[in-house]
C-alpha cells in the first residue's frame, strides 16, 4: 500500500521520509516503515484540543512549550507524530524535536490506532526516556494519572486516559494540571 499511494519500493530512510513534506495524512516513521493514518475525527481533534488547553498554562508557567503534532526523533529511523508534545524551549525551524528535548507525550486512541498507541509507542516512548505519556481516547470523559509501571492510581480504571510515567525519570517543573488541582478533577475532556 504505501509504495501505491508514495510511489516507494523498500525500506524508508529519515530522508526519504522528510522529502515527503507535508501531507494530507499522518505519516509516522517506525524502523523504515511507514505507519500512515487520515485525519482525525472532530471528536479526537475536540479531546486533543481540550487536553491541550488544559496543559498550555502549566507548560509555561514551567517555561515549556505546547506542540501539536509535531514529528519526535525517538532515535534515527523512529519518529511518529504525538498529537500533544510538552518540551523544553526548542529551535522551532528544524523538522523535527528529539526525545531528549521531550518532557510529555500525548496520544488520543482512535478505534483503528488503538493498539499502536497502547503498545508500540508506548514502548517506543519509554526507550526513547520520554517522561510521561497521557493517554486518552475518544470514550474517555475524564482523565486519571497512573504510573507507567504498577497498578493504575485510584480513579484510573475504566475508560480513563491515564498519565504513564518512566520510573525514577521524574524532574520538577511540569506538574500536568497546573499546581492549582488534581489532573483527574479536570472534567469532561469529550
Amino acid at each position: 500500500m504505501t509504495a501505491a499511494v508514495f510511489g516507494h519500493d523498500g525500506p524508508w530512510t529519515e530522508e526519504e521520509y522528510l522529502a515527503l513534506g507535508e501531507t494530507r495524512q499522518r505519516v509516522e516513521l517506525f524502523d523504515g516503515s511507514l505507519h500512515v493514518t487520515p485525519a482525525p475525527t472532530p471528536r479526537h481533534q475536540r479531546i486533543q484540543r481540550n487536553l491541550g488547553n488544559l496543559l498550555e498554562a502549566a507548560a509555561r508557567h514551567a517555561g515549556l512549550e505546547l506542540l501539536e503534532t509535531v514529528n519526535v526523533r525517538l532515535r534515527p529511523g523512529r519518529v511518529p507524530i504525538p498529537d500533544l508534545v510538552v518540551t523544553e524551549p526548542i529551535d522551532f525551524d528544524q523538522p523535527m524535536i528529539e526525545a531528549r528535548e521531550v518532557r510529555l507525550v500525548c496520544e488520543v486512541i482512535s478505534p483503528g490506532n488503538a493498539a499502536t498507541d497502547k503498545v508500540l509507542k508506548m514502548h517506543y516512548y519509554a526507550a526513547a526516556g520520554i517522561e510521561w505519556y497521557l493517554l486518552g481516547g475518544a470514550g474517555d470523559r475524564h482523565a486519571a494519572p497512573a504510573p507507567a509501571a504498577g497498578p493504575a492510581l485510584p480513579g484510573g480504571v475504566g475508560d480513563q486516559a491515564r498519565f504513564r510515567a518512566g520510573p525514577d525519570r521524574a524532574r520538577p517543573g511540569l506538574d500536568p494540571a497546573g499546581g492549582s488541582r488534581p489532573l483527574t478533577d479536570v472534567g469532561p475532556l469529550a
